[in-house]
């Protein structure tokens, strides 16, 4: 049988592993016994080197359910270590294609807002600072605009829960079929047009800068509309 992520990985060496997520997978295994990306790796890997025993696979970061894109695991405790502290600082850069309702008025700008995890998997924007809310920052560029939709390319400068959909509905411009922030319709399989196109990081062992990317999805061009 043919593992569901042949195809899907765009890098590979002893030390990590990376895969490009498909929406409605999630990242890893939650409550339910909904398989996972995790969960699929770990077992490519044991079938593709024939590892009997438990495969060792470091979560780094996660992408939401309905999110698609690069996906860094580590192979290692020592690789996932120093990844693990290269996220915690914030040093990676990362890298989001989003297709938004409406015209934005600028072409380019950086938001900076306040946002909340609520007790509801939702977050909270407020414009200023707020108690309990933590400081949000991303930059955008619009890639092209047309009447109903743009595409953005958008550099996250902080990593907050929900944080390009909750910064892009509060200014007007939910994001292509996140109904949970504002969207009127929903997308097939879960799918919000959101996806982590590139992970800038430094490699924990050889100290070199990686860049990974991921193709945009196919079904995108029914969305440029």
């Amino acid at each position: 049988m043919i593992s569901p992520i042949t195809g899907s990985i765009i890098y590979l060496d002893n030390h990590l592993i990376a895969v490009v997520k498909p929406p409605g997978l999630l990242t890893q295994p939650d409550r339910n016994t909904d398989e996972s990306l995790l969960d699929q790796t770990r077992q490519w890997i044991k079938k593709e080197y024939s590892k009997p025993n438990n495969i060792f696979l470091g979560l780094i970061h996660r992408l939401d359910r309905n999110v698609s894109g690069v996906v860094l695991f580590a192979r290692t405790s020592k690789a996932a270590s120093r990844l693990s502290k290269q996220f915690r600082e914030g040093t990676p850069k990362k890298t989001y294609r989003v297709i938004v309702l409406g015209k934005l008025k600028e072409g380019h700008t950086i938001l900076v807002h306040y946002l909340r995890k609520e007790k509801s998997l939702k977050a909270t924007v407020f414009p200023r600072a707020t108690p309990a809310a933590k400081r949000s920052e991303l930059s955008y560029e619009v890639i092209y605009s047309l009447e109903k939709n743009s595409l953005l390319e958008v550099s996250l400068r902080t990593g907050r829960f929900h944080q390009i959909r909750a910064q892009m509905a509060f200014i007007g411009h939910p994001i292509m079929g996140d109904i949970k922030y504002g969207a009127p319709e929903r997308l097939p399989n879960q799918e919000i047009a959101l996806y982590a196109c590139k992970l800038v990081f430094t490699h924990p062992i050889s100290n070199e800068e990686i860049t990974l990317t991921a193709p945009e999805p196919k079904n995108w061009e029914q969305f440029k509309l």
